[in-house]
């Protein structure tokens, strides 16, 4: 997803001449096309992530596009009090862009685990949370949130997922994103992770027509028009895949949003990570087997 980003931004900024991408000195080789196309409007703050965000905040309020770009939990945790009073509080377009979400940089341990980023941002006034899982999902929302006046976070993966959406989908901020339609169950998730429950929909236990998959990529504003829909549909169970805390982030959301509309569900269960640091070390694949957010885990809740 990352060089997606970086080549549709490069294709951006031969067209906008007002948006600039500030980088906390990670991908400077990767933004080379756009160097070449608006060498000027490239910045590399270093690690120095709460300044470069105030620098964004001020760069947006001088009528500049800025679009901030850097490891999850450098560009959300290390700079939250700038993203409230900087950006969200002066509701200047700044897009933050996260790279690396949820356990992308699994080997690197806590520190690179972004694992509470949407509950942090999402607990922020007039700022939107997006999680698209794929590259053509996060083109969609790259470009809409640049024709928007609204702070935007976007989270993303690191690098080699597969593309989920097909051509025909309309892609839109605040709208569920449906990749499979079934009638028994319904798979209710953010972020590439989704291609975990794709696989476990097509496993040859299961009759695939049973399970219903759907991206809802802009968890802030959520998609309440479609969950009000399908809380009239008789599915069994609601299934909700985050590869995020089971605090805060897409399940906290929906439940919040089924308690405040006293809506009738059916079950709704929450694969998730746990409420605790992850100490065992490994690849993306290997850490989402050892907490149960991975393929054979979703289908167990399937089946079960």
């Amino acid at each position: 997803m990352r060089t997606a980003f970086a080549k549709e931004v490069s294709q951006i900024a031969s067209i906008r001449n007002d948006v600039v991408l500030l980088s906390g000195d990670i991908g400077n080789r990767m933004f080379d096309e756009f160097k070449l196309k608006a060498n000027s409007r490239f910045f590399n703050c270093g690690i120095a992530e709460s300044n470069m965000m105030s620098v964004a905040a001020g760069m947006a309020l001088c009528g500049l596009r800025p679009i901030i770009y850097t490891i999850t939990p450098f560009t959300t945790l290390r700079c939250l009090e700038q993203i409230k009073i900087g950006t969200a509080y002066h509701k200047v377009p700044v897009i933050i862009i996260g790279t690396g979400s949820g356990l992308s940089y699994a080997e690197l341990g806590a520190t690179h685990h972004s694992l509470d980023d949407i509950a942090l941002i999402r607990s922020i006034p007039d700022i939107r949370v997006l999680a698209p899982c794929d590259s053509k999902e996060l083109k969609a929302f790259l470009n809409q949130s640049l024709d928007s006046n609204n702070p935007t976070y976007i989270r993303i993966g690191k690098k080699g997922e597969p593309i989920l959406t097909k051509d025909k989908e309309d892609i839109q901020i605040g709208k569920a994103n449906v990749l499979k339609n079934g009638n028994d169950v319904i798979i209710i998730g953010i972020g590439p992770i989704l291609n975990e429950a794709l696989e476990a929909a097509n496993d040859k236990n299961i009759n695939a027509k049973k399970v219903s998959i759907v991206s809802m990529g802009s968890v802030k504003p959520l998609d309440k028009d479609f969950l009000h829909q399908i809380s009239k549909r008789n599915f069994k169970k609601w299934i909700i895949l985050e590869e995020h805390s089971k605090i805060g982030g897409l399940g906290s959301a929906i439940i919040e949003w089924k308690e405040d509309n006293k809506i009738e569900t059916p079950e709704i269960i929450r694969i998730a990570a746990p409420d605790q640091f992850i100490h065992k070390l490994g690849n993306q694949k290997y850490v989402r087997e050892q907490i149960g957010i991975d393929a054979k885990s979703i289908l167990k809740q399937i089946i079960d």
